[in-house]
């Protein structure tokens, strides 16, 4: 009877513990999804990407700033039509920008650059005229295609 007399007593208390560690637990979660989004979208959102803004409209990002995000971000809604908005009114990216190159794509470029530089000073990687060289004499006719 001590057991059911423990939780007659202190049963209430446990309960709404419980229950506090796990709203904790759960708007916790929910903010580290929600900043993960966040960090998402500010990649995404480069000159030249459409986007949907939260009063309806569709344009195309001209200018902003993802480490200010007080800063308005221009939005073309037409040819030569430019609106400044709240940075934070950039609802969703509809379509990402193609041809643009994200900060991931030009940090990679950057150690694919410096393994290439180190390639050629090591000796073990040659100019396009060797390769185009090297390819003429394996087949014995001359090739404008350069190797890759």
């Amino acid at each position: 009877m001590e057991l059911a007399d423990f939780f007659a007593n202190y049963g209430l208390i446990i309960l709404l513990v419980l229950l506090l560690i796990f709203m904790f637990w759960s708007s916790r979660r929910r903010m580290q999804k929600q900043k993960l989004e966040m960090e998402a979208k500010a990649r995404q959102t480069v000159p030249g990407a459409e986007v949907l803004l939260q009063g309806g409209l569709y344009g195309t990002i001209v200018e902003y700033d993802p480490d200010d995000l007080d800063k308005p971000a221009r939005v073309e809604i037409a040819p030569g039509v430019d609106i400044k908005v709240h940075s934070q009114a950039i609802l969703r990216i509809v379509n990402a920008a193609e041809g643009t190159v994200t900060e991931d794509e030009y940090i990679e470029a950057e150690e694919t650059e410096a393994e290439y530089v180190a390639g050629v000073a090591d000796g073990d990687i040659t100019s396009i005229s060797d390769d185009q060289k090297r390819a003429r004499d394996a087949d014995g006719e001359p090739t404008d295609k350069p190797q890759a």
